[in-house]
């Protein structure tokens, strides 16, 4: 049985299954890089005070059981696992750099617009 986590005001026990994938699914962690992938995600997570149940990190995808504390949200917990690792392993592996040239995969947002001339009469 798993423990409760005790806060100053609260008793919980808040569990997330969070998976994400690399871009395009290119299997890119392997040796080295998925071995400083899995330092990089412990480290954050003992910053973030997230307890890590269950993890694999796979060639192209990360699975993740954790327990995390009610004042973080999943959203922020995953943005600066996401974001950290991704900009750490782009500046310190060039193979990275030359695979996903644009960077991390941040897509832009794509706007369509139809111009029209008024004429006033």
């Amino acid at each position: 049985m798993q423990t409760l986590r005790k806060g100053s005001h609260s008793v919980h026990q808040l569990h997330a299954h969070i998976v994400w994938s690399t871009k395009y699914r290119y299997e890119v962690l392997r040796g080295d890089i998925q071995v400083r992938c899995r330092e990089l995600i412990r480290q954050t997570c003992d910053t973030l005070d997230v307890q890590i149940l269950k993890g694999v990190v796979s060639k192209d995808h990360i699975h993740l059981h954790v327990s995390y504390p009610p004042k973080l949200s999943i959203s922020d917990m995953v943005k600066r696992l996401k974001g950290r690792s991704a900009k750490l392993l782009l500046e310190e592996y060039s193979e990275l750099k030359k695979r996903y040239w644009a960077g991390p995969p941040v897509r832009r947002p794509f706007m369509g617009h139809r111009v029209r001339r008024l004429e006033h009469r």
